[in-house]
Formats: C-alpha cells, structure tokens, sequence
C-alpha cells in the first residue's frame, strides 16, 4: 500500500537542524511520505542565522502547483513562509485539505524571519483557513499582540474552523511541560509531558509541527495526533540530549535508534 503523503513549505537550514531538513526526516521517520516547497535558502548553523535568500513568490507557486497536480496530499506543513504574499499564496492554495501552521517568525537564535507584515497576513488569511496553529509562547504572544497566559492566548487565538497548540513553556517543577490545546467551541485543555533538560533543541518546533502533519495524515483525531507528535518530540530530545553537534544550541535529534 502506499504511504500518505504530507507536504512542508518551508526555508531551508544549511546546519540541519530545522526547516525542510527537519520536516522530511519527521515525515520519513513516521512513515510519511514527503514532498517540499522551499520558500527561502537561508545560511545558518547552531549559532544563528547569516543570511536569507527568498525564492520568488512566482516559483513557490509553481512548486505547489507541481505538488498538488501529481501527488495526493493528505496534509500540509507551514513553517518560514518569509514574506506576506507567501502566506497569501498558501492560505488559497492550502485551505481545503488538512493545514498545520508553524508561525516561523523569530528563530531559536533570534533571527527575525518575518516582519509586520507577516505577522499581520498569518492573522487575515493563513490562520482562519488552518487546521491547527502550532506557535510557541513567544509566537502566540506576537500573533495576539499582547502578553498573557499559554491557556488565555491558546483560546483568544482559535477561530471557528482552527485550533491553537501554544506548545512548551519552561518546564514545571515536576519535570514536565504543558502544551494548550484550544478547540474550536472547546475550553482550552492541557496536554502534559516530560521536559527534557537539553540544550539541544534547535529544530523542535519545526519537528512537532511536521510530527503532528505526519500523524493527521495518517488519520489520527487531532487530540490523539497532538500527544503522538510530543511523545515522539520527547523521545527524539531524549536521544540528542548529550550530542556535542556546534557551537551553538544544537539539533535535535532525527536519527533512528541503533541496535
């Protein structure tokens, strides 16, 4: 039988940590089978990002058209979009099948990598189409546009068709992390699991998101989707936990487990 198929649009990381890089080994890992749209080539490593070359809005057009034409998608992956009109783009060609937006706008490193405008675009067209939104604290916060709590964001950002995951936060005293789940017409309800002390996280994000794509293409409900994508987050942090890849805040892990 063939594999479903998920789809990432999203930038390139040249050190292999996050972006399409991330997303394809995350769907292979899961059984998927992935195909990609590259938004931007960026140059960056463990330490951050040194520069950022977007591909014309036109070619990113083309490769979704490429994809969607030959391949049966079962469903989609947003990560750095990079620009207003890309997140245009994908919110009309993407919104009929199942969506997760990842909205990439500052790096682990602290790079900016959407503006404004973007911000602004993600909110007017890509997250009313989505099937879920999957922002960190951090991102959920400049999305809102104020402060707040992971429960009172999780839920002011949900819509009549999207869902919110306001993913990680700092970890509890218990070892744990809480994730948000907001559903649409549902209170927001807390999806717990390990924390994984590490400094090796760079791609994690972009890792959930792809695990949480991978697991609706299968099928999973979304509830079910989401603590199958933190569990194997989990185990893949667990496995990078002691690595010494870079000068910086390294890669989580996307290798398989030797004998």
């Amino acid at each position: 039988m063939n594999p479903p198929v998920a789809l990432t649009i999203a930038g390139t990381d040249s050190g292999g940590a996050a972006g399409t890089a991330a997303d394809l080994a995350t769907f292979a890992a899961l059984g998927v089978h992935g195909a990609c749209v590259i938004t931007a080539v960026t140059a960056q490593d463990t330490t951050g990002v040194s520069d950022i070359h977007a591909v014309p809005i036109a070619t990113v057009a083309t490769q979704l058209h490429a994809v969607f034409d030959d391949l049966p998608v079962a469903a989609v992956k947003t990560g750095m979009l990079g620009s207003a009109e890309a997140v245009a783009l994908v919110s009309r060609l993407c919104a009929d099948r199942p969506l997760v937006v990842d909205p990439v706008l500052v790096a682990t490193s602290g790079a900016v990598l959407g503006g404004e405008d973007v911000r602004r675009a993600y909110l007017d067209h890509l997250l009313p189409v989505a099937t879920v939104v999957t922002p960190n604290l951090d991102e959920a916060r400049a999305l809102a546009g104020h402060d707040g709590s992971p429960e009172e964001i999780a839920a002011e950002l949900a819509s009549a068709k999207s869902a919110v995951i306001v993913t990680g936060g700092d970890p509890e005293a218990t070892g744990t992390c809480t994730d948000w789940l907001a559903e649409p017409g549902r209170p927001p309800i807390p999806l717990t699991h390990p924390a994984v002390p590490t400094k090796n996280d760079h791609g994690t994000g972009c890792t959930y998101s792809s695990a949480l794509a991978a697991h609706l293409a299968h099928g999973a409900p979304l509830h079910e989707a989401a603590e199958q994508a933190a569990a194997y987050v989990t185990r893949q942090l667990t496995r990078s936990q002691h690595w010494t890849l870079g000068r910086g805040r390294g890669p989580i892990a996307h290798t398989k487990e030797t004998a």
